[in-house]
């Protein structure tokens, strides 16, 4: 009698029991739509063949954004492998795919060539591409994408040395609706290697921009609002000229450019009507370190 009862009491619950992989697409899109592609990709995908075919819904796949995951996550010594790339490129290159054309934001690091080849040929309607610390980024996919993908509104090509500028002047031609740029420049170490301050920005001298990048920028992005360029090289010639082009900046980001002197950075601002905020290049208050 008592293993009747306890059979039965199991039979039961069990019909109280919900069966999830039986809730309607909307619940599901719902549900989707709050957890990152990290999060879809480890769970849902592995759920049973409707979820994993909601989780590769257009709908769901308009945004690829690793930049969350790449700032909380500890684990930073594999980055700079290949497998690690390899990694990163077969999301990329799946997003794109299941996106059916719809992607359109990209915040990714550690990523090649060959996956943003593969968005290139895939997603026209990209507006946002973010490709910080991208050592494997050169030239030969930034091109493409800069002349396959002309509706970019956002660049970041922060840390990521392969990209020329030969290769930002074809998106200033070929995009013109680029209002956000940011070209900033972080030493791969951490600051305490060298002996003082001054010791840390001459090693870093070496990786950031000059008055050539300013004078791109000046000359074929004079739509741009936004424009970042920590630890830059430049001169105070070099910024006179990006503020008499770019007339339409309203957020200027310097922290950290040494070789711009005050009086240089008052008289650029001063044509500047629309600004709203800078971050001037005073190395204590703006000290700037990037952990990819």
């Amino acid at each position: 009698m008592e293993v009747n009862n306890g059979r039965r009491n199991v039979e039961m619950k069990s019909e109280h029991i919900p069966d999830w992989t039986k809730l309607n697409l909307d619940c599901l899109f719902d549900i989707f739509s709050r957890l990152s592609i990290q999060q879809r990709c480890v769970a849902p995908m592995l759920v049973c063949k409707t979820w994993m075919n909601v989780c590769k819904d257009p709908f769901l796949n308009s945004v690829f954004d690793l930049e969350g995951w790449f700032l909380s996550s500890t684990e930073t010594s594999n980055r700079w492998t290949s497998k690690f790339s390899e990694k990163v490129d077969s999301i990329l290159m799946s997003v794109a795919e299941w996106s059916e054309g719809g992607l359109k934001e990209i915040r990714v690091r550690h990523c090649t060539d060959q996956s943003l080849l593969y968005v290139a040929d895939r997603c026209p309607n990209l507006e946002v591409l973010w490709v910080k610390h991208c050592p494997k980024v050169t030239d030969e996919s930034m091109r493409m994408i800069a002349l396959k993908c002309p509706k970019i509104m956002e660049l970041d090509i922060s840390s990521s040395y392969e990209i020329s500028r030969e290769c930002m002047e074809v998106f200033g031609k070929n995009c013109k609706n680029l209002q956000i740029v940011k070209k900033n420049y972080v030493y791969p170490t951490e600051v305490s290697r060298f002996e003082s301050y001054e010791n840390y920005m001459e090693n870093l001298s070496i990786f950031t921009l000059g008055n050539i990048d300013a004078y791109v920028i000046s000359r074929y992005m004079q739509h741009v609002k936004h424009l970042e360029l920590r630890f830059s090289t430049m001169t105070d010639k070099g910024f006179a000229s990006i503020c008499k082009h770019c007339v339409n900046l309203e957020y200027l980001d310097l922290s950290g450019s040494r070789n711009l002197t005050m009086d240089g950075v008052i008289n650029g601002i001063s044509s500047l009507k629309n600004l709203k905020e800078i971050k001037k290049p005073n190395c204590t208050a703006f000290f700037y370190i990037d952990l990819f």
